[in-house]
C-alpha cells in the first residue's frame, strides 16, 4: 500500500516540533510548521492572563490566522496533526488548519504533547473540522521518551505505510 505522509504540527515551547521531527523521520513523512501570520508573544501565551491573546482566543474558539497554506495538500492521503494540549484541547490555530483543506478522502491522525492532561475531548472538536469523507484514526499523546522506534511501532499498529 502506497501512501504520502505529511506531519503538520503547531508549537510554541518547542516540545511538539522535536516530536513531530522524530514522527516524520519515524513515518517517512514531509513535515510542515503551522504557524500564526502574527506570532505569539511571550504576553500572548500567558495563560494565567485571561485577556491574552491565547487565553481569548480559547474561550471564544476563534483560530488566528494562518502565515503559510500546504500548496500541495492534494497529494498527501495521510496527515499527522501535532499540538500541545492548552485548556484540555487542541489550540484554536489547529481548528483553523484543519478548516482550511478539504480532507475528504484522507486519513488525519492527531498528536499531541502535554505537561499533564491528555488528549481528552480535543478529538472530537477536531474531527468536526474534517468533513465525513475524512478517515479519522485515533490520536496519541506523545511526551518526552517516545523513540523514533517506538514511533514506527505506532505507525504500523495504525496500518500506515509510506511509499
Amino acid at each position: 500500500m502506497s501512501n504520502k505522509i505529511l506531519v503538520a504540527y503547531f508549537s510554541c515551547g518547542g516540545d511538539t516540533a522535536v516530536v513531530a521531527k522524530q514522527l516524520a523521520r519515524a513515518a517517512g513523512a514531509d513535515l510542515f510548521a503551522i504557524k500564526p501570520a502574527i506570532p505569539y508573544s511571550e504576553a500572548d501565551l500567558d495563560w494565567h492572563d485571561k485577556n491574552s491573546r491565547t487565553s481569548i482566543e480559547m474561550r471564544t474558539m476563534t483560530p488566528p490566522a494562518i502565515a503559510e497554506r500546504v500548496e500541495n495538500m492534494d497529494e498527501y492521503d495521510t496527515v499527522f496533526v501535532g499540538f500541545p494540549i492548552w485548556w484540555y484541547l487542541a489550540p484554536t490555530i489547529i481548528n483553523g488548519f484543519l478548516s482550511s483543506y478539504d480532507f475528504s478522502g484522507k486519513t488525519v491522525i492527531p498528536f499531541a504533547t502535554s505537561g499533564g492532561s491528555e488528549l481528552g475531548k480535543a478529538e472530537a472538536v477536531l474531527q468536526a473540522k474534517c468533513s465525513k469523507q475524512t478517515k479519522w484514526l485515533p490520536g496519541k499523546l506523545l511526551n518526552g521518551d517516545f523513540t523514533v522506534e517506538d514511533m514506527k511501532a505506532w505507525i504500523e499498529q495504525l496500518g500506515i505505510y509510506n511509499k
